[in-house]
């Protein structure tokens, strides 16, 4: 069985071009580092105070004063550069970011993102991402099409929002999305599943782009 949340990294690493500074957010967005491509030069920024992020540590790897923003052990580029989270938060509300990865909840059709938290339950809270839809040039969200068969892209959010139609694109295991002044529009979708699949795990209409193409992964 396919790893979906690798094959959601992977796609969502091929969105980049040279030269991008790019943010990526705790959970599965952390997994695109591990997937950049080799033939361009792109940063990875962590709010939690350095730009020059790279992949994810192994044992042999491990530095354990080099945390990302989510805790993890992670390894860093040659070019790494550290600074304090004032400059860090600099960067973002400055423009600088070309693109933030993030989680979700609850997406939706217009935009609307609700990650931050579920009413009732202790979760880690809104972190740097309010701060990021609003700083980042492109807004992109990583995660599993469905929570345990519940909807996660929705005609409207029920869960208190992170910030108003803030999101550009949305990449899941079945496919490719960005949301349009119409809707959602379905630009890949992956061979494992149908429109129809893909609809029904939607709670909202999805609209499809004319020259809808199969998933960009290997897996």
């Amino acid at each position: 069985m396919a790893d979906l949340k690798a094959r959601i990294a992977e796609r969502c690493a091929k969105e980049f071009k040279d030269g991008d500074f790019v943010n990526l957010g705790i959970g599965l967005p952390t997994q695109v580092a591990d997937y950049m491509p080799l033939d361009i030069e792109i940063t990875l920024h962590s709010e939690n105070g350095f730009a020059g992020l790279d992949e994810l540590a192994t044992q042999e790897t491990l530095d354990v004063d080099i945390i990302n923003s989510g805790g993890q052990y992670v390894t860093v580029l040659p070019r790494v550069k550290y600074f304090d989270t004032a400059d860090s938060f600099g960067l973002v509300r400055g423009g600088h970011v070309a693109a933030t990865v993030l989680g979700a909840m609850e997406v939706a059709e217009n935009g609307d993102l609700a990650n931050w938290i579920v009413p009732g339950k202790k979760v880690a809270g809104m972190g740097g991402a309010m701060d990021l839809v609003t700083g980042a040039k492109r807004v992109i969200i990583t995660m599993l099409h469905t929570q345990k068969g519940a909807h996660k892209i929705l005609k409207e959010c029920t869960l208190p929002l992170t910030a108003e139609k803030c999101v550009d694109m949305i990449i899941t295991e079945m496919g490719v999305m960005k949301i349009t002044d119409n809707g959602i529009l379905v630009t890949e979708i992956h061979p494992d599943y149908t429109k129809e699949e893909m609809q029904a795990a939607t709670g909202c209409e999805l609209h499809w782009a004319e020259d809808l193409k199969p998933m960009d992964v290997s897996q």
